[in-house]
């Protein structure tokens, strides 16, 4: 049992509150926690922890809504990101369910947004595309729902373009070794792969 003889916001951190507790520091609380107190309340044992216990809920919820600030993250990111900063299990499930019902964290999103970045900056087939998805935990229905949707010719002839400019000059047998492995990496077929690098060859020879 304490009383709450003072409610400060932290000088560091004016999102939170420092509670003292007859005359002495006691413990933070986020400020949004920390609103229903008052100077002068009585708090027993059992009602710090549970104001402790939603102090953890609330401070995953904002470590998490500040890590998908930077990007998109998936489901599993969030949760490995969130474990990795000691949050308990129930923190954890506490911020990605919230998250998930504002429409912050979707996995079908995230994989649009993926596959989307990946088309502009660093074509990938669609085998790879597959594969990167599922190391960040989306799952095999959502994946296919966006996969599918690339266009791999396409994508092969984007991933060719700034390499092949680079690669003009070199002899033809060292230009198309270079251009195949370098597609090979990004998980192109070797037909299509074939195709592409005679392409790209007829292409910068014809300027």
């Amino acid at each position: 049992m304490g009383t709450i003889t003072a409610l400060t916001t932290q000088q560091r951190n004016p999102n939170r509150v420092s509670v003292f507790l007859d005359g002495e520091f006691a413990f933070g609380l986020a400020a949004i926690t920390a609103v229903p107190l008052r100077v002068g309340q009585a708090l027993a044992a059992q009602e710090i922890e549970k104001l402790q216990q939603a102090d953890e809920l609330e401070n995953a919820k904002q470590s998490a809504i500040r890590y998908i600030g930077y990007r998109p993250r998936s489901i599993r990111e969030v949760r490995t990101h969130l474990r990795e900063k000691g949050f308990a299990d129930t923190a954890i499930d506490h911020a990605c369910e919230r998250l998930q019902e504002v429409g912050l964290l979707d996995d079908a999103a995230f994989a649009h947004y993926w596959v989307e970045q990946r088309e502009t900056f660093k074509p990938r087939s669609q085998m790879a595309l597959r594969q990167e998805l599922q190391q960040k935990g989306v799952s095999r229905e959502i994946i296919e729902s966006v996969v599918t949707e690339v266009d791999e010719t396409d994508a092969a002839r984007q991933a060719a373009l700034k390499q092949a400019a680079r690669w003009q000059r070199l002899p033809e047998a060292e230009f198309k070794l270079k251009l195949s492995n370098y597609l090979q990496r990004r998980g192109f077929s070797y037909v299509l792969i074939k195709k592409i690098v005679n392409e790209s060859w007829n292409e910068v020879n014809s300027k």
